[in-house]
């Protein structure tokens, strides 16, 4: 069996409509078996994620996740990705970490985002100034394409690079720029809530994207009332991620304020109820999706 390499270069071959399409078809398949090791050092963090989806193959994703290369100049994100055949167990591909962490993370909360945003949604702001919240401005603007994208981060020097890099706009007043948004974004590696749910108006969808520890949280308790709750995976969320984890031991929600996942989406039940209401959506990014994006990958890579 020959064993595809596959680099950035594939990158041309994909978008995020055909993303979005294989992300469906893959919650259309048999749940996915999944299992996530995390190990620890101190801010550095191991994390080893597999799955295995019946009729589409099996994958396993190691991820290294470093802030401190940030001061280096270095990706704080690193790691492998591989992909075994579903029928025989036999390596199949071999695919760049951080295309396929690109594309699987924006595709992720740009699904959740299509199915609860108001259609009309125009003014986006993006929290945090790093490679995964430039990726979102280039996700939400392949489906809303009159979409105006702020970048707020707690370095003004960092929102103003992003903003320049992605042909965006900088603010400063945090609180403000929440307050006139129609999608939010948060990206960031932050611990403590960023997000205050007194900022938030009528209408609002918050993607949720930077907390992937049990000790990380990025919108406080009162976001979390104020919204009605989805995420991507009950499985990788709700019992492993301190944005839920934390807020549900303390009895400030429950595991039943969790509306839907992906997996609800052919049932209908991922959906906006109304202009009004306010929407979060948690993304944990389980190896499944990851799975279904190596697979998009790999597929447009054999289709060439």
């Amino acid at each position: 069996m020959s064993i595809d390499i596959i680099g950035p270069e594939a990158e041309a071959l994909l978008s995020w409509d055909g993303l979005l399409q294989a992300l469906i078809e893959g919650h259309h398949l048999p749940r996915a078996e999944i299992g996530d090791t995390l190990l620890y050092r101190g801010k550095d963090t191991l994390l080893n994620r597999a799955a295995w989806i019946d009729g589409l193959g099996q994958l396993v994703k190691t991820a290294t996740i470093f802030p401190g290369n940030t001061d280096l100049g270095k990706p704080s994100v690193n790691g492998a990705v591989t992909i075994y055949d579903d029928e025989t167990g036999e390596l199949g591909a071999l695919v760049d970490f951080h295309l396929v962490t690109k594309w699987k993370t924006a595709g992720d909360s740009l699904l959740a985002a299509r199915k609860l945003a108001r259609q009309d949604s125009r003014s986006f702001l993006i929290i945090g100034a790093g490679t995964v919240a430039r990726s979102m401005a280039e996700a939400y603007r392949s489906a809303f394409p009159k979409a105006h994208i702020a970048f707020w981060n707690r370095s003004s020097d960092g929102a103003k690079r992003a903003a320049d890099a992605m042909e965006a706009v900088a603010v400063s007043d945090l609180p403000r720029a929440v307050a006139e948004a129609d999608v939010i974004c948060t990206a960031t590696m932050s611990h403590d809530p960023v997000l205050l749910g007194e900022w938030l108006r009528p209408g609002t969808h918050v993607d949720l994207i930077g907390a992937y520890r049990p000790d990380m949280r990025e919108a406080d308790d009162e976001a979390l009332q104020r919204s009605r709750l989805f995420v991507d995976s009950r499985a990788t969320t709700i019992h492993h991620i301190g944005e839920l984890m934390d807020p549900i031991a303390r009895g400030v929600i429950s595991e039943g304020d969790v509306v839907a996942d992906f997996y609800d989406i052919p049932k209908g039940s991922f959906v906006r109820r109304s202009p009004d209401e306010i929407t979060i959506a948690k993304n944990g990014g389980g190896a499944h999706l990851d799975l279904m994006t190596a697979a998009y990958i790999l597929r447009a890579w054999r289709g060439r």
